[in-house]
């Protein structure tokens, strides 16, 4: 029996997207359909439909990467996930090339996003490969209070700082300042938290400030209010306060905006760590060698490896990450509505799009 399915797609840069009918066809070997629950609207969203990043798809293209729902079909290979509850990747790693073998999967050279490679997730069904898929457990979404529709932004908005976490090598004792603390930014203050770290949050919200204090961090800077210069000096001071190090600072740029990387720059201290969580188009003005003479790094960070999804999920089914906060969930028919909105910067949570 053939699907009845919608999507949302995008045909031009900043055009209304439109609602079509289609066919998601029948699953092939190693491919599951998924029912949609929930997918969540991401900055690089935003990108691709007001900035005219260039999607590797050739447009019509129907966006969004950060999808949960249920398998309501499997081809050969794929039985297994009939009828399961996932969060589907928000990249899918071949698993086969050099990278994969040698335990590199966010380097795949055979990548596939959806929204960006292939038709994403504001729609009622999506078809996928199913390796990579992550089992969820509804039982353990409902004893902390979540549907499957929220946590469809573990996709990215949890995983990309859990992974961005785990290459700094952030442990107890610990100085984390996560530059930025909207979507992306206010799990990684989460995530750092659940480490064993400190954390600072620096934005230039105060309402989102004043949220996060509650969810992990135990400092918080204005950066319309406080320079660079002054948040270093305040750091430093709350550092001695409580006894922790001067120096080794791990600083997490999730603001992906270029005051906000200059500033995340100029936080860097000796043996410091700056981890580029956060995109932007626009071009910084920094001296490398402080690098060199504060023996220093910087690490990137795209996506996150298979491997690391369930754990990450596991953070926020132990009520270690709180999703339900900070997300909205609204229907996928306002998809334009609630891109404006999110572009001018409105929306207090994340979105997710229900169908």
């Amino acid at each position: 029996m053939a699907i009845q399915a919608y999507r949302w797609v995008m045909k031009a840069v900043g055009q209304p997207m439109e609602r079509e009918l289609f066919d998601p066809g029948a699953p092939g070997p190693g491919e599951v359909v998924i029912e949609v629950a929930g997918c969540g609207v991401c900055h690089t969203d935003l990108g691709f439909y007001y900035d005219g990043v260039r999607t590797n798809h050739p447009l019509p293209l129907t966006l969004g990467h950060e999808i949960s729902g249920h398998v309501v079909a499997a081809g050969k290979g794929a039985d297994e996930w009939m009828r399961r509850a996932v969060i589907v990747p928000a990249m899918f790693q071949c698993g086969e090339c050099d990278p994969c073998k040698r335990g590199k999967g966010t380097l795949c050279s055979n990548e596939r996003m959806p929204g960006n490679d292939i038709d994403g997730g504001f729609a009622t069904h999506i078809r996928v490969p199913a390796r990579g898929l992550v089992p969820v457990d509804e039982s353990r979404l409902r004893d902390v209070g979540l549907s499957l529709a929220s946590v469809a932004v573990v996709a990215d908005a949890v995983t990309t700082p859990y992974q961005a976490v785990l290459q700094s090598g952030l442990g107890p004792g610990d100085i984390a300042i996560v530059n930025g603390v909207g979507g992306v930014g206010g799990y990684c203050v989460q995530i750092a938290r659940a480490m064993g770290a400190t954390v600072v949050a620096i934005d230039v919200d105060p309402a989102k400030l004043k949220m996060i204090a509650d969810y992990g961090a135990a400092l918080t800077l204005n950066a319309r209010e406080v320079d660079s210069r002054e948040q270093k000096k305040r750091i430093a001071a709350f550092a001695r306060e409580r006894g922790l190090r001067p120096i080794e600072w791990t600083i997490f740029e999730c603001s992906g905006t270029r005051a906000g990387q200059e500033s995340a720059f100029s936080l860097l201290v000796r043996g410091g760590t700056l981890c580029v969580v956060g995109f932007t188009l626009d071009k910084v003005e920094v001296r490398l060698s402080n690098f060199m003479a504060l023996h220093a790094r910087a690490l990137g960070n795209w996506g996150c490896l298979l491997k690391n999804y369930a754990p990450a999920l596991d953070l926020v089914l132990e009520d270690k990450v709180k999703i339900a906060p900070f997300v909205e969930e609204l229907p996928l028919d306002l998809i334009n509505e609630v891109f404006q909105a999110a572009h001018d910067r409105r929306l207090v949570r994340r979105a997710v799009l229900v169908p």
